[in-house]
């Protein structure tokens, strides 16, 4: 029987604080050094690696959120006294999940974000006499409510709000505002049914 192999017990053991609990410490050393580069955090959050953070100052997390591996928090790289990235409490944001802000990114309370997901404050202008490298930002803003479902590699782009309970369907890319308790799916998504 597993249960009482003493080998077995042991490499259970040693599973564990391989794999499951030294993510946990090193959870806690990575939001300990964001703190020390101004990042503004409440209690009992989790940024697994994989990910990048800069312009620490720019961001505000709530309390008991979860960022599994491959989390980008990006805020424009540029000085600014401001907030651009504002998250609320017990969210739980999947792997290889991208915030791009050059704007305002909120981001509510209780909201579940699936992988691969994309969330966008600005296009890049273009003209036919730039380069795409030297196209200047439009930034504007994104808001996410409260406990909406976003699935997995949805796109939302500038200037579009989601309202509370709204639920975006997976691969959707949201180019407009969507009311409360709606559902959205598409390129570009569209109410569903």
């Amino acid at each position: 029987m597993a249960g009482t192999d003493p080998r077995a017990r042991l490499r259970s053991s040693l599973e564990y604080w391989a794999l499951v609990a030294s993510r946990g410490a090193a959870s806690r050393l990575r939001l300990l050094v964001y703190r020390l580069f101004g990042m503004t955090t409440g209690r009992r959050n989790r940024i697994e690696g994989g990910g990048r953070v800069r312009r620490c100052s720019q961001i505000v997390i709530g309390s008991y959120n979860a960022f599994t591996q491959g989390a980008w928090l990006w805020p424009e790289d540029a000085a600014y006294d401001g907030i651009r990235i504002r998250i609320g409490d017990r969210n739980y944001f999947n792997r290889g999940l991208m915030i791009d802000a050059c704007g305002l990114v909120e981001i509510g309370d209780d909201n579940m974000i699936g992988p691969d997901v994309y969330i966008a404050d600005s296009n890049h202008r273009f003209g036919s006499d730039l380069r795409p490298s030297e196209s200047p930002m439009a930034s504007g803003r994104v808001r996410i409510g409260n406990r909406c479902w976003i699935g997995a590699k949805a796109v939302i782009l500038k200037d579009v709000e989601l309202g509370d309970g709204c639920v975006v369907a997976a691969g959707a890319v949201v180019t407009r505002s969507v009311a409360p308790g709606q559902r959205v799916g598409g390129v570009p998504a569209r109410p569903l049914g």
